[in-house]
């Protein structure tokens, strides 16, 4: 069995896409998932399956999203190892009195070479700053994520991948979450 941690975008924003947890979690039970849990209302789920192909598991999962709820949803699912390397691997940790509240991670639906960060145009994000590693981008906002065009769609559109992002609170209880529900 092994546990994955789904992460949607975009569900309980601003009125749209809104899905209750308690019926995300039936909705994923009644599929088959175990030990189904979330956390918080925008979208991180953990599921245990059988099924190790973490694609597959996305796959079932928006699939039964949509059937449910009607909402396309994306969805990008990582294990317990991914969320302890982005942990760990984050460049902007290393900087002296580093803000961990401007911290962020977007994590993308396939691994990424460093030379995509040229696809970013980092001329016009600035001076919001990204590091990528595989399939995550560490982002440090200037500001806040709300002052900027650095967002889920500016990375889709440039990368053309699936991307939702994480602050880097959340990406931290994150982990502590798959340590009690592994």
């Amino acid at each position: 069995m092994t546990t994955h941690l789904a992460l949607l975008r975009g569900i309980n924003v601003s009125g749209h896409n809104m899905i209750k947890m308690d019926a995300l979690k039936t909705a994923l039970e009644q599929i088959g998932f175990l030990n189904v849990s979330t956390y918080i209302q925008s979208g991180n789920v953990f599921v245990t399956t059988p099924e190790e192909s973490p694609t597959k598991v996305g796959f079932l999962i928006k699939q039964e999203i949509y059937k449910t709820f009607g909402h396309d949803v994306p969805v990008v699912v990582i294990g317990k190892v991914d969320l302890e390397v982005c942990l760990i691997n984050n460049p902007f940790l290393k900087e002296k009195d580093v803000d961990t509240k401007k911290l962020y991670v977007s994590f993308v639906s396939m691994e990424l070479k460093n030379e995509r960060i040229h696809d970013l145009k980092i001329s016009k994000i600035k001076p919001d700053q990204v590091h990528i590693d595989q399939s995550r981008i560490y982002i440090k906002y200037d500001i806040s994520p709300a002052k900027t065009r650095l967002d889920n769609n500016y990375i889709e559109k440039n990368l053309n991948v699936i991307s939702t992002i994480r602050n880097w609170n959340t990406v931290n209880k994150l982990f502590e979450l798959f340590e009690t529900n592994d």
